[in-house]
């Protein structure tokens, strides 16, 4: 346990530290201006649950790492709940986003999540050299949606007025005046040590979380698909909460909900990497908890696609319709998860 809470929390200080570095060397080297800076934003971005699908690939424990890469995505949905609850009383996050790109970023988790499940109905034995089809396909839509997103950014193909709204910033690069500028008289050399620093310490915490995971799993007689999908997905979404609140507080509402989605897409292309590792599809591990949980990363995604779309006006304690819809999901989802097993 000691292990666990201090590989969670040496995950939420090192991503702190990694979101900064990356911001900063994002502003002087424009990597968000080319699809491969992008990937290697995202990857950045992703890296506890990097460690811990490679780790749990390796060491054969494909159930957790199963768990957590399908089950994280309701997991770090719900994280808008908090944000939505950070933006204050008087308007939803999903009315202050203003702007439809979300919506596309959510699209983009769902393509993704629903090819990746099908591959559960896929016997091992139709791969490619050890790899899902499934696995594969779901890098090449995330590329393809990734493009598709960036180019509508730069040149929408759409007016869009959406009265009351404060999207913020559409990148970090922008200039915001009470933004803090870490490492702004530092030497990209110094900031790229910070970066390297901080996901050696975030791969090495992700290591020492799915090893006690497993341990902790198996002690308290739960699945590793479970486990991974709750507890151990909750414990790397603690940077994301750190970066969407500190969002929040700037003004930056589609930055916050767009840094959600774009993780959970990116997340789902991990299942190419376990497959990679394990020498085997990863998928085929899957569960019906997983199956269950995945579903409900479905419709979260959906329903945070909506209400950006249908722009809720009110609040009822501080969350609009919507995150009291996801809240009320995710707790039937759990609730019921024993009957799935």
């Amino acid at each position: 346990m000691l292990v666990f809470v201090a590989g969670a929390g040496a995950t939420w200080l090192a991503g702190i530290f990694l979101s900064k570095a990356t911001d900063s060397l994002d502003r002087r080297l424009g990597l968000g201006d080319a699809l491969g800076g992008l990937i290697l934003l995202a990857v950045a971005g992703t890296l506890p649950e990097i460690a811990i699908v490679a780790s749990a690939a390796l060491g054969g424990h494909l159930e957790l790492a199963v768990g957590n890469l399908i089950g994280g995505i309701a997991i770090q949905t719900l994280v808008l709940v908090i944000l939505d609850f950070a933006a204050g009383p008087e308007r939803p996050l999903s009315f202050l986003v203003g702007s439809l790109i979300p919506v596309l970023e959510a699209l983009l988790v769902i393509v993704v999540l629903a090819t990746v499940l099908a591959g559960a109905s896929l016997p091992s034995s139709v791969n490619v050299a050890g790899v899902s089809p499934t696995s594969i396909l779901a890098v090449v839509l995330w590329l393809g949606g990734l493009w598709i997103v960036n180019r509508t950014q730069k040149e929408p193909m759409w007016k869009v007025d959406m009265p009351g709204s404060r999207r913020g910033r559409r990148s970090r690069r922008e200039h915001h005046p009470q933004e803090p500028r870490p490492y702004e008289k530092r030497s990209t050399a110094f900031v790229g040590g910070v970066f390297g620093l901080a996901c050696a310490v975030t791969l090495a915490a992700g290591v020492a979380l799915q090893s006690s995971g497993s341990s902790l799993a198996g002690r308290m007689s739960l699945q590793g698909a479970i486990f991974g999908a709750t507890i151990l997905a909750a414990a790397t979404a603690l940077p994301e909460i750190s970066s969407g609140i500190a969002a929040i507080r700037l003004g930056d509402h589609q930055l916050a909900v767009g840094d959600i989605l774009g993780g959970n897409s990116f997340q789902v292309t991990l299942f190419l990497l376990a497959d990679l590792l394990a020498a085997t599809p990863v998928i085929v591990a899957a569960k019906r908890s997983d199956v269950w949980l995945g579903g409900a990363g479905l419709l979260m995604t959906g329903i945070v696609a909506t209400a950006v779309i249908a722009r809720p006006r009110h609040t009822r304690l501080r969350l609009g319709i919507d995150s009291i819809a996801l809240l009320a999901i995710y707790a039937g989802v759990i609730a019921l998860l024993p009957k799935v097993t």
